[in-house]
């Protein structure tokens, strides 16, 4: 049975709850976007979460990123931002592309959630120079993507909630 994950902004406005099959807390995410919006020590942490089980007290606001768009232009992501309107905590992340997920921030979970035997850490490249990554003996880095998924890293663990 999936982990009933709840969540929540920090006024409260903004209360949900999914299910989730991967929620180990594992990865880093040292990217400017991730970063500037919700990293508190230079990156966040994203969770995996059934998007067909999610339930929302409250409204989200949303917001998509700039990025460059490899021309010298720009253009705006198609990734969802949710946020609390009145006091701006990180809620979750959404991604069209992948419809059937949604990965709400660590951060905003109030359940228990269980401890990660080791960390990956994702876009190094992008971290600020102030950012001095805690890396463990068993931790694996990457300069921008990870070579496994989510889903991936939790069933090779031995960690994914059926």
């Amino acid at each position: 049975m999936p982990l009933k994950l709840n969540g929540s902004c920090h006024c409260g406005k903004v209360r949900f709850s999914a299910d989730s099959h991967a929620p180990v807390p594992f990865m880093r995410c040292y990217c400017s976007i991730c970063r500037k919006t919700a990293g508190g020590g230079g990156y966040a942490i994203n969770l995996h979460a059934d998007k067909a089980t999610l339930k929302v007290d409250g409204k989200s606001a949303v917001y998509h990123a700039t990025l460059d768009d490899g021309h010298g232009g720009r253009r705006i992501s198609t990734i969802e931002r949710h946020f609390c309107p009145a006091c701006g905590s990180a809620l979750w992340v959404y991604s069209p592309e992948y419809p059937e997920l949604f990965h709400p921030f660590a951060s905003a979970i109030d359940s228990e959630l269980p401890k990660a035997p080791s960390l990956v850490h994702m876009m190094l490249s992008s971290k600020a120079s102030w950012v001095e990554p805690e890396i463990g003996p068993d931790d694996q880095c990457f300069e921008e993507y990870p070579d496994n998924a989510l889903e991936d890293w939790h069933c090779a663990k031995g960690l994914w909630i059926d």
